[in-house]
């Protein structure tokens, strides 16, 4: 009942939305088909500020599944053709000042979190005149600062995948499989001048906090950041490139980098072994991504995006490695994992309002640098969707994901899963 509920309330939000809140923010990325391909926010001011401003919003999907699994041992639950859990977000902007922006976003329900949870939230700064009028104007025209406790700007990945419901700029249903985004108290600066971009953070490299120091606590703060170029060339031409990186060096820090997603695998009960004798099995609601839980962890990623008129590419080339040398109870260092991805999205029809597109992810290394086998994960995915208005889409794909070579163990040895995920989404 609690789902209905969330349900309706959703749906009235949307009308709600439509007819009474048409409340444009300052230097804001809005949560429907306008905000498809947006990175970070421009600096051009579109709105002018005429006092505190409250924007509600919320986001509402549901998929329905049917995907087949099998592995060597043949020990995976038989998976059924049915609807999942539908999730819902809850999100609040409010402009605070002139130049000062504010983001909250709850998750009402969550694959992994079927109760309220807050994500996170942070402060946006694009104007300093509450100092006084005028303040570092020269500089700001150029520079945002962000702080808060919230997903930060590591890659181009985050920009682009389902955040639990919000999955109005994803083109499919799931993330990548080294699925890049964590929640953690952060601080950053980014510069935009002509294209050129430049991103700085810090965070304190832990998803869940706790200001207790123990015998065995090696915390150190997480430093990332990002350059890339930009630009709309005309009105059919946009290229953008950045390169971004994460570096953390404590063994009880950073290891949430592809760990950080509360919300749980878009793929329901993939890779869930049948009970035992004992009725014990073995899955969990994040099968499907892979985390190689590195300590010490230094992470490299590079999205080039190309859109000529309705045509887009985005790629990934993602390295990570860790360097911990664990000496319990050997010596032993962590090994390295590569993850490559082409998207490739044909946008048609009035206000490109249909899709088809086709992605290709893979991920191939080693969880310890002595290990003689790579691990190695491959997805495809082809599909398309349909955005009936530019708060309401619905989108439909073809999976297939193998985990491949002989390094993979127990339920992971030669599984595999594939079928057809239809979703339905709405946002404002």
């Amino acid at each position: 009942m609690k789902n209905v509920s969330i349900t309706v309330m959703l749906l009235v939000g949307v009308v709600i939305s439509s007819n009474a809140q048409d409340k444009q923010l300052q230097y804001w990325r809005p949560n429907d088909a306008r905000g498809l391909n947006v990175y970070e926010t421009s600096k051009t001011d579109t709105a002018t500020f005429n006092g505190l401003k409250v924007r509600i919003g919320g986001d509402f999907a549901i998929q329905f599944q049917g995907l087949n699994q099998s592995n060597t041992a043949n020990n995976l639950v038989e998976l059924g053709s049915d609807f999942n859990l539908p999730t819902a977000n809850l999100n609040m902007d409010v402009q605070l000042l002139d130049g000062v922006r504010m983001h909250l976003r709850g998750y009402w329900s969550s694959r992994n979190h079927t109760n309220d949870y807050v994500k996170g939230g942070y402060l946006q700064i694009d104007k300093l005149d509450f100092v006084k009028p005028g303040f570092l104007e020269g500089l700001m025209k150029y520079t945002t600062i962000k702080f808060g406790y919230d997903e930060f700007n590591y890659g181009d990945t985050h920009f682009r995948r389902s955040d639990n419901a919000r999955a109005i700029f994803n083109p499919f249903v799931e993330n990548y499989i080294m699925d890049a985004f964590s929640t953690e108290p952060f601080g950053e600066i980014t510069v935009q001048n002509n294209g050129l971009l430049a991103v700085v953070g810090l965070t304190n490299g832990k998803l869940n906090q706790n200001v207790t120091v123990t015998s065995t606590s090696d915390n150190k703060p997480s430093f990332y950041g990002k350059l890339g170029y930009d630009k709309q060339f005309n009105d059919d031409l946009r290229f953008r490139l950045t390169g971004s990186w994460y570096i953390n060096k404590g063994t009880t820090t950073g290891t949430w980098l592809y760990g950080g997603d509360r919300a749980g695998s878009r793929y329901y009960n993939v890779l869930y072994t049948i009970p035992d004798a004992n009725g014990n099995t073995q899955g969990g609601n994040f099968d499907g991504r892979y985390n190689a839980r590195f300590t010490k962890i230094t992470a490299i990623q590079f999205n080039p995006f190309i859109k000529f008129k309705g045509l887009e590419f985005f790629g990934v080339y993602e390295l990570a490695n860790g360097s911990n040398e664990f000496t319990t109870p050997q010596t032993d260092t962590e090994g390295d994992f590569t993850q490559l991805a082409g998207e490739l999205v044909y946008r048609f029809g009035a206000n490109e309002n249909f899709y088809v597109a086709g992605r290709y992810n893979t991920i191939k290394g080693k969880q310890l640098e002595s290990a003689t086998e790579n691990l190695e994960i491959s997805r495809v995915n082809v599909g398309g969707g349909w955005f009936l208005s530019k708060n309401i889409l619905t989108k439909v794909e073809y999976v297939k994901q193998e985990y491949k070579g002989n390094g993979w163990t127990g339920r992971f040895a030669g599984a595999e899963f594939s079928g057809v995920v239809v979703e339905a989404v709405i946002s404002f």
